[in-house]
């Protein structure tokens, strides 16, 4: 595998041209900035992206999992609702890419520093995309290995950890080639998907139980289920705080508002529609299982298409989290940082297939395991995506791409020390209040046993840090005094005339 720049038909002068994101070869720019003559593009492309990366079997466990929690067909749909509202800050969050040419987790340096942005930023971002790759595979290989069982292949001693391999290799595999093979792939991936999910809606209506009631529940039990049952659906979009990874390639004058329509609606259709089957689905059927149970209301024939749909579903979902945790895991800096963009995927995706292995062949419950991980994912995600969002807000989306490049201390990003407090004391602050109110079938905060189990991280995280990140942001340095705000600018002011590099407009 090369990932130096694919060659492109001589040019008139007779010299190769250099085409840096072109399908079918491997991408060579990671978290560095974008320059104007290579942005191309258009934001409806970002929906296909994302709809291809969510249509997924993972949305239908969710829907079945707040059946499991005790709520009725109509909470459960309205929680499916609500809770994926956050794929609007999602793609909000898309809006910087274009505006900065670089990578979420490069524009995260102008929130936390340099040396901030590599725990806050880059560090965190490769402990969870690692968490969602483990997801997918652990997903895609109990789905592998039921089908085969299916079709009457017998697995040798051993053979469950070869397809693991299998499934690893392909799910990190279109990741390697990078952008422009994602988006060329995303609506082939999107309409095979679609149409399997379409048959799977018919035969789980079908059989639905629409006057099904759950076993009633006290008052305080009843709405820490919702709000729990909230924090499980709102996990999965806050996940997400890398929309600009895949935006940064469109032109700087491209509408906002249809890079953050098309991201957040690529991402909010299937995530509702699906996990709304998983609602109804678990009125028929014994959801702690679905892989298994749903085999009593599908035809024999549309089984093993099922099983492929969770196999072909985990692996698009696993493209773009093996993507973002490559560019999180170059922007570790040092020498991790001169790691082709191509090779990070390949180090982060053997490390996350390693893991896998747990809570496939050694956990004794991989639905309980999934569980409480997801549950305890918002109380940092929520936090991260509302400091990034605010940051885009004060900012007013105006980033200097080659700026946020720059890692050394003379870097306008560099602040005190290489790191900028008020991103890490919100992230600390409302991380601590979120782990404290956090309620998993594994761990209960005390906060949340004061208030008979409610689960408030996935709303009280995200406030108390956009909260406090704004305040800090007008009461220090460097933005204490009002011209040093990037609002106090005009957006053709040159680099050269400011006093800060963050307040030049991409």
């Amino acid at each position: 595998m090369s990932v130096a720049a694919s060659q492109a038909p001589a040019s008139a002068e007779g010299l190769p041209e250099i085409r840096t994101d072109a399908a079918g070869h491997v991408e060579v720019r990671g978290t560095d900035h974008i320059p104007a003559d290579e942005r191309h593009g258009k934001p409806r492309e970002l929906f296909w992206v994302w709809l291809s990366a969510n249509v997924v079997y993972l949305y239908f466990v969710i829907g079945g999992v707040l059946v499991l929690l005790g709520l009725g067909i109509w909470e459960a749909l309205a929680v499916t609702v609500l809770g994926n509202l956050w794929w609007i800050a999602v793609g909000w969050l898309a809006v910087s890419g274009p505006a900065s040419g670089t990578p979420s987790v490069t524009i995260m340096r102008a929130m936390f520093g340099v040396r901030g942005n590599r725990v806050f930023g880059a560090g965190l971002g490769v402990v969870i995309g690692i968490f969602f790759e483990v997801i997918n595979i652990a997903f895609a290989t109990l789905a592998t290995i039921a089908l085969l069982a299916h079709l009457g292949i017998g697995l040798p001693p051993g053979g469950e950890w070869g397809v693991l391999v299998v499934v690893a290799a392909l799910s990190f595999g279109i990741s390697v080639y990078g952008h422009a093979t994602i988006i060329k792939l995303s609506p082939i991936f999107t309409i095979a998907l679609a149409v399997c999910f379409v048959l799977l809606g018919v035969f789980v209506m079908q059989a639905a139980h629409f006057d099904y009631t759950p076993a009633p529940l006290s008052g305080g039990d009843h709405w820490g289920a919702l709000i729990l049952g909230f924090a499980v659906v709102a996990a999965n979009p806050l996940s997400w705080g890398t929309g600009a990874d895949y935006a940064r390639y469109l032109p700087a004058s491209v509408s906002k508002r249809a890079v953050m329509g098309w991201t957040a609606l690529g991402g909010f259709l299937p995530a509702v529609l699906i996990a709304a089957l998983g609602v109804f689905a678990g009125t028929a059927v014994d959801m702690t299982d679905p892989q298994l149970s749903l085999a009593q209301i599908v035809p024999a024939w549309f089984y093993p298409v099922f099983l492929f749909v969770i196999v072909l579903g985990s692996i698009t979902n696993n493209v773009l989290c093996a993507y973002s945790t490559g560019l999180y895991f170059q922007a570790l800096g040092g020498r991790l940082g001169r790691t082709p963009r191509a090779w990070t995927v390949v180090i982060t995706g053997l490390v996350a297939t390693a893991i896998a292995a747990y809570p496939l062949f050694i956990a004794p419950n991989f639905l309980d395991t999934f569980n409480s991980a997801l549950e305890l994912s918002v109380t940092v995600l929520g936090p991260l995506v509302a400091v990034y969002a605010v940051d885009i807000l004060v900012r007013r989306n105006r980033y200097d791409g080659l700026a946020l490049e720059d890692q050394s201390p003379t870097s306008p990003f560099w602040y005190r020390a290489g790191i900028y407090w008020p991103g890490v004391m919100a992230m600390v602050i409302a991380s601590t209040l979120a782990v404290l109110m956090a309620n998993t079938t594994l761990y209960e905060g005390p906060i949340a046993q004061a208030l008979s189990g409610a689960d408030l991280s996935a709303i009280a995280g995200p406030v108390v840090a956009g909260g406090v990140y704004a305040l800090l942001w007008f009461t220090t340095r460097p933005y204490r005094e009002v011209t040093a705000r990037p609002t106090a600018l005009t957006v053709d002011a040159p680099a050269s005339a400011t006093t800060d590099a963050t307040e030049v407009a991409a």
